[in-house]
């Protein structure tokens, strides 16, 4: 039999701005939805560590992230 001992997941998100609406407020809106993913991450109690959170020219985030797989056991993945 085998089981879980520790679990996690690496991402590379890319938060894109809408096209059709003003810069300054799709720019607004993302980073909007950057703080949204953080607090949904904190509201779900998943341990996480952000690696790199990238602005990129056109206004859209590149954030890399360790998060905690489903309910699983980090193990030594988040020190």
């Amino acid at each position: 039999m085998k089981r879980i001992k520790a679990a996690c997941i690496c991402q590379t998100l890319h938060f894109t701005m809408k096209e059709d609406t003003e810069r300054n407020y799709a720019q607004r809106m993302v980073r909007e939805e950057v703080e949204h993913y953080k607090k949904s991450l904190e509201r779900k109690h998943t341990a996480y560590k952000i690696l790199e959170e990238q602005d990129q020219e056109d206004g859209s985030v590149i954030l890399k992230i360790i998060k905690q797989y489903n309910q699983s056991p980090i193990g030594d993945y988040l020190k």
